[in-house]
């Protein structure tokens, strides 16, 4: 696509992405670059509007982040937010200093000039609404020409503007679902400020990735790894409905899985959609390669390093494969490396970060750009059963990450028939359709209990069940209480080795939603 309604340069922040996908969500069209992207870069896709994201950096730092100055001169919006709000006040004449403490969590937004005469950024918004603050500097002097349009308590610039430049600043982000009514900040940005009218959908999306996967893959067949989950169901639903039986769909065993998740898997692909399904059994190999492990880097590392390992067998016993398919989401790559600019590495993944030397594809990631939620909605288009495209996220590494500690049969077995009672009693209440996430974590931790007045020394499971959009962000489910006792209940009655549950309630951030 050659024209870009929005144009996010992106310094960094954990967030950057969500600005695309609350766009997105507005059937506005927009990409992000690296914040160091050039200027004929940027006037290639021929933006209406530009939007500076946040990141971790400082603008008075030695090697701080900077932008094209000439985007600037452009004659088009900019709208910055933290960091990027930071950038345009020094870039101005502004300043920026080290505020008096970390400001991150919720603020209440005061608007000046509620009403007709307040700024275009802010119509038709709400006053006293709370927005997500997460910054350790701030501007301290307004360039000429700007002036506060929003405040809050710990911020008298809390949003800014220049309206005759049409430049605006926001020290909050509104991309995150706690800012109410951020998304329609942005919306305001993008069609009353920048004057965006097209519209996109996820079906022209589809359309141009089938495109670009055909003229990409040529004659040539693709090795794709099935693991049964959304993400990677729609990669070989996209790559078949692209390139036929030029795929080799292969899913592999790897003795991590939930229970019963194999045969499950066969009868989607081999029976209800008829997609020609390799099945590996390749248990052994990387409960072998696990054994004594228990740093969860490690751990990601060794699986993601066996998948390859497997697939590079079943490729060889397939003449002309060239691509190895992946369903890797933009959570996955914002959270392991640098991706479209310096974002801070959480944890990696087994799936993204290229493949070794020694392997001889090319890799396809069609959904590398997308979130969850954008995926089901691909799915769906795809014609993919709901059964599969609602089912909550599983983790590559599967069960390994969620054993602390090693991983041995023993707990393995034990975490897949806790993980069975939390997941059916869900589906029972109609909560496994509220919620993002749930899964069983087992803690190797050990504490006292009594069973038939018996003394036991058993192991803690731990229960977390989260509640998302797109999983950057999350909050612990509120169930109701007798939900959580039946669950423990059972747990502790049916699982040989527990006798003690105990329910996570941490939000992300700080935590993750996986403990590793």
């Amino acid at each position: 696509m050659t024209n870009v309604s929005i144009i996010v340069l992106d310094f960094g922040s954990q967030y950057t992405q969500l600005i695309a996908r609350r766009l997105r969500e507005d059937k506005i069209y927009c990409e992000i670059l690296p914040y160091h992207a050039s200027i004929e870069e940027i006037k290639a896709k021929n933006p209406k509007g530009i939007i500076l994201s946040g990141g971790p950096s400082s603008v008075y730092s030695k090697d701080a982040y900077e932008v094209d100055q000439a985007i600037y001169d452009m004659g088009i919006p900019i709208l910055g937010i933290c960091y990027g709000m930071q950038r345009i006040a020094v870039d101005f004449g502004g300043s920026v200093i080290r505020a008096s403490h970390h400001e991150y969590g919720k603020a209440e937004l005061k608007i000046i000039n509620v009403g007709q005469d307040c700024s275009p950024l802010l119509k038709d918004c709400d006053d006293d609404r709370i927005v997500w603050m997460s910054h350790s500097d701030r501007v301290d002097v307004l360039p000429d020409g700007f002036e506060p349009i929003a405040t809050s308590a710990n911020s008298p610039y809390a949003a800014v503007a220049n309206e005759e430049k049409r430049i605006y600043a926001m020290q909050y982000h509104p991309e995150v679902q706690h800012s109410e009514e951020g998304y329609l900040m942005l919306r305001n940005f993008a069609k009353n400020i920048c004057g965006v009218t097209e519209k996109w959908k996820m079906e022209h999306f589809l359309k141009e990735q089938i495109k670009i996967i055909r003229q990409k893959v040529g004659s040539a067949k693709v090795l794709c790894g099935l693991s049964g989950g959304v993400d990677s169901s729609v990669v070989a639903a996209m790559l078949y409905e692209a390139i036929g039986d030029q795929l080799v769909p292969v899913f592999v065993d790897n003795g991590l899985l939930r229970k019963g998740e194999r045969e499950q898997v066969e009868e989607v692909f081999k029976i209800n959609l008829k997609v020609p399904l390799v099945v590996v059994d390749a248990r052994e190999n990387f409960l072998s390669k696990l054994a004594g492990v228990s740093d969860p880097e490690k751990k990601r590392q060794i699986i993601g390093h066996t998948f390859i390992e497997e697939f590079e067998k079943e490729a060889k016993k397939h003449d002309g494969i060239k691509f190895l398919a992946q369903g890797t989401l933009y959570p996955d790559v914002i959270e392991s490396i640098s991706v479209n600019g310096p974002s801070e590495v959480i944890k990696s993944h087994h799936n993204v970060g290229g493949l070794p030397d020694w392997m001889d594809f090319e890799l396809i990631e069609p959904l590398r750009e997308l979130f969850k939620d954008e995926v089901r909605k691909i799915g769906l288009e795809l014609g993919l059963p709901e059964s599969m495209i609602n089912r909550h996220p599983f983790p590559g590494p599967g069960l390994a990450i969620r054993i602390m500690g090693d991983v041995n049969e023993t707990d393995l077995t034990i975490l897949r028939e806790a993980d069975v009672i939390l997941l059916d009693e869900l589906k029972a209440s109609g909560y496994y359709a509220k919620t993002w996430q749930a899964f069983a974590v087992l803690l190797n931790v050990k504490s006292v209990g009594v069973m038939g007045d018996n003394r036991t020394y058993d192991n803690t499971i731990c229960v977390r069940v989260v509640e998302a959009v797109d999983g950057m962000t999350a909050t612990f489910a509120h169930l109701p209480h007798d939900l959580l006792e039946r669950i423990s209940r059972r747990i502790i009655n049916e699982v040989d080795g527990i006798n003690r549950v105990v329910y996570d309630i941490s939000s992300k951030p700080p935590a993750t939603i996986e403990w590793e």
